[in-house]
């Protein structure tokens, strides 16, 4: 069915997303799912991730989101994150030291607390996801 759909993604602070696409794909809590136009309606949780859209014109968009919702109706799919950023948007620098903080509290939280742990993993992953949104690949 061709035509596009309108995606929007929204965090509590500001609209990040507003503009009619071919394709939206986003990071699912079962998994990434894709999004197209007369799609059967349904709402599910997001992890930490990249959704990743084409818009009317053919451009691939790739924007962080750590976590939240998606509904998918047939002509529109609705993001309510709570947090994202647009890759033009990422500062590289402080996505970078982020990653470094998370892997030093992992080393040090290992030993120590599986609370603490927890938190350092998840916030190496908002950073590793942060970080290849923006274009740039970590090791």
């Amino acid at each position: 069915m061709p035509g596009n759909i309108k995606v929007e993604i929204v965090t509590p602070d500001k609209a990040v997303v507003s503009e009619d696409a071919q394709i939206v794909m986003a990071p699912g809590i079962l998994g990434e799912f894709g999004v197209l136009i007369g799609h059967t309606p349904f709402l599910t949780t997001l992890k930490v991730g990249m959704v990743r859209y084409t818009d009317a014109g053919g451009q691939e968009h790739r924007v962080f989101v750590n976590g939240g919702f998606a509904e998918a109706l047939p002509d529109k799919v609705t993001i309510l994150a709570e947090s994202a950023e647009r890759r033009r948007d990422i500062d590289l620098e402080r996505a970078r030291a982020a990653l470094d903080r998370a892997k030093k509290r992992m080393e040090t939280a290992a030993q120590k607390d599986k609370v603490e742990y927890a938190r350092a993993r998840a916030a190496l992953e908002r950073a590793l996801h942060r970080l290849r949104a923006a274009g740039k690949e970590v090791s």
